[in-house]
């Protein structure tokens, strides 16, 4: 079981700066980071379409969109045909790793858990973004509308509350276990008058601007203006797609610190793939900055190498909340 000092030492951890991280972990910001070389690579017998899984929490048309020019030059830089397969929800990226119907994802933390529990150890990171200002953490907030007069979490008392996606680190996992942590029971009922799942991060906020949920829970930096959103995150999307004015909301609490989910590919792969798929990466937002944005939902310092490691506290936690619900069941 976690208890407040795990937990502690897993939001220590996702603060880390580079230099704590450990000196061999290559980042964006190293001197000699380039492109990969343009041709055709020898791991393609092994891999001779690269499908891309994409998350949910985000209309398909704008998730293609915004994916559509990182698709064009991954198939232009390894000359190898690409196809994207955007989830309805998180679970239908785990899900498609499990059935090895994708080659590589990016994840959130939880998300990353979840598959790498689900594959017996079948996926593995390969980067993991870096945010303004080196670190590789975010934060989750639950917003209510401005005119609510909620004000903070006490005041939730009796009201309802959406969660983005169960396979969400800061949309569910962390808010939950940080509730909980409060005294607070996040069981319907308990101490929310309901609780349900809005479908993605986007849905959230949009559900609770509509008055559906007093609440929402998502993602955002933590970092930058917060009346644009924050640097990067859901709610800086939201602003740029002008599907929401910050001053409609009110953040009425925040997490401690949350380790950025990787980018991550199937184990079994070949090792060139994947060194040419961290290098791609690690070079894209210096290479490419528009197309590196556009994926990251707002921009950082860029990338840095990751490793199983990084995430073994957030297995930790999806094991603790899968023994509760067994318990509570």
């Amino acid at each position: 079981m976690l208890t407040r000092r795990h937990f502690a030492g897993l939001l220590a951890g996702a603060a880390m700066l580079p230099a704590a991280a450990g000196a061999a972990a290559r980042r964006t910001l190293d001197a000699g980071v380039e492109m990969p070389k343009t041709g055709e690579r020898a791991w393609k017998t092994e891999v001779p379409v690269l499908r891309i899984g994409l998350l949910g929490g985000e209309n398909e048309s704008d998730r293609l969109g915004r994916f559509g020019a990182y698709q064009k030059l991954i198939e232009e830089t390894f000359k190898v045909p690409v196809r994207l397969f955007p989830a309805s929800d998180y679970a239908g990226v785990l899900q498609a790793f499990s059935a090895r119907q994708i080659e590589m994802s990016s994840l959130g933390a939880s998300g990353y858990a979840g598959a790498w529990l689900d594959t017996n150890g079948g996926i593995e990171p390969i980067v993991v973004p870096e945010e303004s200002d080196g670190s590789i953490s975010y934060i989750s907030v639950m917003v209510v509308r401005a005119d609510s007069g909620i004000t903070s979490i006490e005041q939730m008392r009796g009201k309802s509350l959406a969660w983005a996606d169960p396979n969400s680190t800061s949309g569910y996992l962390i808010p939950r276990f940080a509730l909980r942590q409060a005294g607070i029971d996040p069981e319907t009922g308990k101490y929310f008058s309901r609780t349900g799942f809005a479908g993605g991060h986007e849905q959230g906020v949009v559900a609770v601007l509509q008055k559906q949920y007093d609440g929402a829970v998502t993602w955002a930096s933590g970092q930058g203006d917060e009346a644009q959103g924050f640097s990067r995150g859901n709610l800086h999307a939201m602003v740029e797609k002008e599907m929401l004015k910050m001053s409609d909301l009110r953040i009425i609490w925040r997490s401690a610190p949350i380790p950025n989910g990787p980018t991550a590919v199937r184990t079994e792969l070949p090792a060139a793939f994947k060194e040419d798929m961290k290098l791609f990466h690690l070079a894209l937002p210096k290479a490419h900055p528009d197309i590196y944005r556009e994926i990251e939902r707002g921009g950082g310092t860029g990338y840095r190498e990751a490793k199983h490691e990084d995430f073994q506290l957030i297995v930790d936690l999806r094991k603790a909340e899968a023994s509760e619900r067994r318990r509570r069941s």
